[in-house]
């Protein structure tokens, strides 16, 4: 039996979510990997997919139905394919969390979420307590699905493939739901699960004017995205979309620089992954350190302005 990895993209681009779980999906060792796109006139993003290294067919499917990513269609695109695979993996994105529940439930089968590891084909590690432990899970169901947190898979190469693409009949629209609108935040800045460095403030920046001012100049300077800490953002200094945490987004990038953060649990386990972590903090006592690779003790009203000024 094969893999099937469910792409996550625009309809032209292949997102990057998917390179980290096409890595998972050849640690299966379960045969080869197939990679669904599933969207309308997406035939750039079938094309992108087919150019992953590891990746032996790519099916495309194509319908209007498909075109703007409703999770009872896409959940029932898989399905029509499910049959033919032992493994089916999402990305443990926002889409992914969203379809996989539905093709677990239609399936008759329990859902592993969240996994960082593949130990074999059958076996997987997920962390728990908001990354405090790991859970062994061992699945005996005949088809295993799967949403992969991607943090913790290597990203396959995006060229060097040569898949086949393979057509496949789009499905009809269910009428379960449909789409209304969407609100598209702008920035110049990378978005945070693909940045490979993040600047992140917390609840001790005060406001939402101060926010701005002193992080985005070095935000700006490495070109780097901009997160924050929960306190901040339900304090109403930072937006939604740049929370970093257990309920906020799971980060990994090389380099994570976190101002004015103490170091909760909650957030932790949204950032500890990242390659090299920088704490700027004026409680020594801060969790936080415990973590940090390195660590500054300072006001970060004076420590910030000055790393941004010698940058």
């Amino acid at each position: 039996m094969t893999v099937l990895v469910i792409a996550e993209h625009d309809h032209a681009t292949v997102k990057p979510a998917t390179l980290n779980t096409v890595t998972a999906g050849i640690a299966c060792q379960s045969g080869d990997v197939h990679v669904l796109v599933a969207g309308a006139n997406a035939a750039e993003a079938a094309a992108a997919a087919a150019k992953i290294a590891g990746v032996a067919k790519v099916i495309a499917a194509d319908s209007p139905s498909l075109a703007e990513n409703l999770a009872e269609n896409v959940a029932a695109q898989v399905l029509a394919i499910a049959k033919n695979y032992s493994h089916i993996l999402f990305p443990a994105t926002a889409n992914g969390k969203n379809v996989a529940p539905r093709v677990a439930a239609k399936l008759d089968v329990a859902q592993i979420s969240d996994v960082t590891k593949v130990d074999s084909p059958d076996t997987f590690e997920r962390p728990i307590y908001a990354g405090n432990a790991i859970a062994i899970v061992q699945s005996s169901d005949a088809i295993k699905v799967v949403t992969v947190r991607t943090t913790g898979f290597d990203p396959a190469a995006a060229t060097g493939g040569s898949a086949t693409v393979e057509n496949a009949e789009g499905v009809a629209d269910s009428g379960k739901s449909s789409f209304v609108g969407r609100e598209v935040t702008k920035s110049e800045r990378p978005e945070l699960t693909a940045a490979k460095i993040i600047v992140s403030g917390g609840r001790a920046l005060g406001s939402a004017e101060k926010f701005t001012e002193v992080m985005a100049p070095l935000a700006d300077k490495l070109n780097a995205g901009l997160g924050a800490s929960r306190a901040a953002v339900d304090a109403g200094y930072a937006p939604n979309d740049w929370q970093v945490g257990q309920t906020g987004k799971i980060v990994a990038p090389q380099l994570y620089i976190a101002c004015g953060i103490s170091g909760a649990i909650q957030h932790l386990a949204g950032m500890k992954d990242s390659k090299v972590i920088v704490a700027i903090n004026k409680d020594e006592e801060a969790p936080i350190f415990s973590v940090a690779d390195y660590g500054l003790v300072a006001d970060l009203f004076t420590a910030v302005p000055e790393l941004a000024k010698a940058l």
